[in-house]
């Protein structure tokens, strides 16, 4: 798929976003929307995954270690062909398989539940070790949240890729600067992350913006090219990117748009969608 048609598949992603938590009046917009191009690129370029066979036991596998940003990896499974896109309006209702966090008994294309942080990296060391002892070829991929990175088994897990040198492991760190509670930096502390990785005998790739798809296909490309160490991607991303009132804002980490901002959003998402579509 070229840059334009990614492009438009990460706006369609984001409208997903809004779509979903909208509809459930709760759920995790900010880090979702952080993330879109980063899934998007993930699921429409770079992994080997047919929908039409999502227990492939060949296939690359991705968890979603930040996982309240199920919106967003549920949006961009079913713009990929996973499941119905107008399913994500289920989002967190009663009897959905579109719960707030990922579970892969439920959930097509799921290859891992997750939300407690910090597990689903550790998760994704374990598939990707089980690649090596069976000699299987795929990859397997992790995102984690920056805020993510304060949980000690984040580095357990890492000092354990690096010691095995799991080089068909890529852990990718959506650095959008803010959690919860506020500022990575004022909560605690993570930085320096890639002097952090490079410590546990991870080769290590600085993206300076990680919504644009050229430096993220770059990134990618090198982190195939790497042997004999796992690859930490770090991208430096905006908390609720494309949608303007949400963008920089810790508040909209784990809430909700009323039906004023839904409109706002959905307005600004459409003129983007515009235009691309001239280009």
């Amino acid at each position: 798929m070229n840059k334009l048609l990614l492009q438009k598949m990460a706006n369609e992603v984001r409208k997903g976003i809004i779509n979903g938590t909208h509809a459930a009046e709760s759920g995790h917009p900010g880090g979702s929307l952080s993330a879109a191009e980063v899934l998007t690129y993930l699921y429409f370029e770079e992994m080997n995954i047919d929908p039409a066979d999502p227990g492939n036991p060949d296939r690359d596998r991705f968890v979603l270690s930040k996982g309240h940003a199920a919106p967003g990896l549920y949006s961009v499974l079913a713009n990929r062909g996973y499941f119905p896109v107008e399913d994500l309006v289920t989002l967190r209702h009663l009897g959905s398989y579109l719960q707030g966090h990922p579970c892969m008994t439920s959930t097509p294309g799921i290859d891992m539940s997750s939300g407690s942080l910090g597990q689903g990296i550790s998760a994704a060391v374990g598939m990707a070790l089980s690649a090596k002892l069976r000699n299987k070829d795929y990859r397997v991929y992790t995102l984690l949240g920056d805020g993510e990175l304060q949980e000690g088994q984040v580095w357990e897990a890492s000092m354990f890729a690096g010691a095995r040198k799991l080089d068909n492991l890529v852990v990718i760190v959506d650095n959008n600067g803010l959690q919860i509670d506020g500022k990575i930096e004022d909560v605690n502390s993570p930085y320096p992350i890639d002097k952090k990785f490079d410590a546990f005998n991870f080769h290590v790739i600085n993206v300076s913006d990680g919504n644009d798809l050229d430096q993220l296909d770059a990134a990618f490309k090198e982190a195939r090219e790497t042997k004999g160490m796992p690859t930490a991607i770090i991208i430096k991303t905006v908390k609720g990117k494309g949608v303007s009132f949400m963008e920089g804002q810790a508040g909209w980490h784990g809430k909700a748009p009323n039906d004023e901002q839904y409109a706002m959003a959905m307005e600004e998402l459409e003129r983007v969608e515009e235009a691309l579509c001239r280009k």
